[in-house]
């Protein structure tokens, strides 16, 4: 490998411009495929295999019309008036007539219409099941403190307002899943309702639920760049020297998320897609850049070597060094391919290019370009002062803290385990879900909606659930009658607020309703009531021989989590073994792979811990721009664990490949280890500021759910880099010495040598030179 990459390194740097005008080309490519597709994003999240996908799927074969996103929007009022006014209904009728003409969107009529039920007869079913369930209720709380909104004795269709009279609700569907609406749709509601606002005191609040798709991308992301250019200045000393690892970096975003964008027209990908990738390709593109960077120069100051030759080592030694840490990048990311969700596999695969991507230009485009800066990679004046101290011993803080780690490394390792396990306490009670406007800023639309509808008509209107009935006798059909007798009997349930029939199917083989449950979307009594509703022993089922399916955004979300937490297990073990192998044939060691594991698991899971603590308990919400905790992201724990784990890999082989270099040209026990500390510890500091830095950037976005993974790998960069690999794997490398490099001679014999340190490289060279 060694070899194969320094004569790679050579060729680039004596023929630069035909590796620059070739990534040149390939971005051209890139845009232009770009400027003909256009991008195209979405929120679209699909859980193939779920209960709730699965009614979903049903739906919009059997009944297209009642398988659409529901969309909410609240008319509200100042406190002393009433939305009941003329001027004020005429205004609200008005804008919700708006509605129901716009495309993607239809009104109950059409609906009852289209299940082949007649309208008015639904109607008069909704009312007769709902004062049934009030009469058998003992609850007083089961009488709703709303009713509809009537105009001239007839009522407004989908508008509910409160008793007090200062709320009104309107609930609409739309004829796909919001996730799959056209761009334009969502803010085209939101313009026809805001027309209400005109001439009188009402207030439109439109729902998180209406939200248009964006990338959620703004300026906070270039303070951390503004970081890491500050970072490596200071570690390269150079101003031409540091500019290089950002200009790599840029390249390999450029290519990788550009080039997800350009296919973005043919795949279905989210929103954030792009973003995770933008995240990886900026920390893994400056960090690979720097360390081959820093490997030439330190090779022209300690050698001698001449640019060019410097150069074609760096890469043949530090880039075998990048090639195995974005190989495990790419396995842990990978790794998310085998739980069968379509919009993480999507996120996994344009991650993995974009980081395969950041390794290719490294090790191509990077020599290309110190070929023309040549011998001006270091400055006369950073070489003269190098020649200076060459001969002084170094007391620097690396060689103090080295010495420290090594001295009192019992008291090191107990502290770093205590230290982590004490963070790690708050996993305990992780909580896992979606964001909704119960957990947004107190300042946004979508908060002061979520706050509205649970004043005016309870939580759960926040969540309402799609209940599907078909008869366990694939025979029978399903009456009004029957219908509206399910209504009664699910409304008997616990935590349930309201049932409303929606309808039958034209050949009666399916009925649906509307369940507005009584506690909010991601509270435990909800997923209670849907794991009740699915449950085949039911009492829908056994008094009716019926079989419910049970979907709607908060089922989704419910099914997401569940289906994330059983795959967890299988998708660690995955990507584990397979670091583990790759580990193995790096380092050539037995221990040093396992090490790596078990100090990546200490980090991950402080790493949650204090995440839970920060965006779930709500500590420090101040400092992170959040007004509200709330359940983590659900698929943060499966999504960080890959990133960070490839990602802690990076710095576990650009720390141990210079102990395992010190090792094998002849030191031993402590001294290998203090050695390769003091070669890579100043490279893999600064590498772990500006990936912090990177990843810091994204926590003051607007996104809850970009914010709470910027978070989330930012800290964990920070405790991987900076307590886990500085201080806990010197500690346990000086434990166990020399004996840390031992490998069985039968499984010694059967591996093969990468030589990743280089050692075949330069004895190769240095026979040459001999000659």
């Amino acid at each position: 490998m060694s070899k194969l990459l320094y004569r790679l390194g050579k060729t680039a740097y004596d023929k630069p411009w035909y590796f620059i005008m070739g990534w040149i080309l390939v971005l051209g490519i890139v845009g232009t495929a770009l400027g003909i597709n256009g991008v195209h994003v979405s929120s679209d999240i699909k859980l193939e295999g779920t209960a709730s996908q699965n009614v979903l799927d049903k739906l919009e074969k059997e009944l297209p019309q009642a398988s659409g996103g529901q969309g909410s929007v609240i008319f509200n009022i100042p406190e002393g008036e009433r939305l009941d006014t003329p001027e004020n209904l005429a205004a609200i009728s008005k804008a919700v007539s708006e509605v129901y003409k716009l495309d993607y969107v239809i009104n109950p009529a059409e609906l009852a219409a289209a299940s082949g039920a007649d309208a008015s007869a639904m109607q008069e079913q909704a009312s007769q099941s709902a004062a049934g369930a009030g009469e058998q209720s003992a609850d007083p709380s089961k009488l709703p403190p709303y009713g509809p909104l009537m105009i001239e004795g007839m009522p407004v269709p989908g508008v509910l307002i409160s008793n007090a009279g200062d709320v009104a609700l309107f609930q609409f569907q739309f004829t796909v899943q919001q996730n799959s609406l056209p761009k334009g749709v969502t803010d085209s509601v939101v313009n026809a309702v805001s027309e209400a606002e005109q001439g009188t005191n009402i207030s439109v609040l439109p729902s998180d639920s209406l939200k248009e798709v964006g990338i959620p991308i703004g300026t906070n992301e270039i303070y951390g760049l503004v970081i890491a250019a500050i970072v490596l200045f200071m570690t390269l000393g150079s101003v031409v020297a540091a500019g290089l690892p950002i200009v790599i970096a840029l390249f390999g975003v450029a290519a990788g998320v550009g080039g997800a964008f350009a296919v973005s027209n043919f795949v279905s990908m989210t929103s954030f897609t792009p973003v995770l990738a933008l995240m990886i390709g900026l920390a893994v593109g400056i960090d690979y850049a720097l360390f081959i960077v820093n490997r030439q120069r330190r090779l022209i100051f300690d050698q001698n070597l001449n640019a060019r030759e410097a150069a074609s080592r760096a890469v043949g030694t530090a880039g075998s060094a990048v090639f195995f840490a974005g190989l495990t990048v790419i396995i842990a990311l990978c790794g998310m391919l085998v739980i069968g969700i379509t919009f993480l596999s999507m996120m996994a695969i344009v991650a993995s290019v974009t980081v395969l991507f950041s390794v290719l230009i490294a090790l191509t485009l990077l020599p290309a370009l110190l070929g023309l800066l040549g011998e001006r990679i270091c400055s006369r004046k950073a070489r003269e002062k190098n020649q200076a101290n060459a001969h002084k011993k170094s007391n620097g803080f690396a060689n103090r803290w080295i010495s420290g780690v090594v001295k009192f490394r019992w008291l090191v390792i107990v502290a770093v385990i205590v230290i982590l396990g004490t963070a790690a306490i708050p996993v305990a009670k992780m909580e896992l879900g979606m964001p909704s406007g119960a957990t947004a800023n107190l300042d946004t639309t979508a908060r002061q909606s979520y706050d509205a509808i649970t004043k005016g008509f309870g939580e759960g209107f926040n969540g309402p659930l799609l209940i599907v009935a078909e008869p366990t006798d694939a025979s029978q059909t399903v009456s009004l009658q029957t219908l509206g007798a399910i209504a009664q009997d699910l409304q008997q349930f616990e935590h349930v607020s309201v049932v409303t029939p929606a309808g039958v199917s034209e050949d009666g083989k399916m009925a649906i309703l509307s369940l507005i449950p009584d506690s909010g979307p991601t509270d435990a009594a909800t997923k209670q009531l849907v794991e009740e509703l699915r449950s085949p022993d039911s009492t829908i089922a056994t008094n009716h021989d019926m079989k419910l399916g049970v979907t709607g955004l908060t089922a989704v979300n419910i099914d997401m989590s569940a289906k994330l937490a059983e795959v967890f297990p299988v998708y660690i073990g995955i990507i584990v073994i397979l670091s583990l192998v790759i580990l193995l044939l790096v380092f050539r060691s037995i221990l040093v792979p396992i090490k790596a594991t078990i100090g990546f698991l200490l980090s991950i899971l402080a790493t949650f811990g204090l995440t839970t603590a920060v965006f779930q308990w709500g500590w420090a919400k101040a400092l992170f721009d959040f007004d509200t905790g709330g359940p983590l992201l659900s698929f943060i724990p499966i999504m960080v664990t890959g990133i960070l784990y490839g990602l802690a890999m990076d710095y576990q082989v650009f720390l141990v490949s210079s102990m395992r270099e010190s090792y094998v040209h002849g030191h031993r026990g402590n001294q290998s280890v203090m050695n390769g500390y003091q070669m890579a510890s100043r490279v893999v500091v600064a590498a772990a500021i500006i990936m912090v830095s990177v990843f810091a950037g994204f926590i003051f976005t607007h996104d809850i759910m970009i914010k709470q993974i910027g978070f989330a790998l930012a800290l964990g960069i920070l405790i991987d880099a900076f307590v886990v690999r500085m201080a806990l794997v010197p500690a346990v490398m000086s434990l166990f010495g020399d004996k840390a490099w031992w490998l069985p001679k039968w499984l010694d014999r059967s591996l093969p040598n990468l030589d990743v340190e280089g050692d075949k490289l330069i004895a190769e060279l240095n026979a040459k030179e001999k000659q």
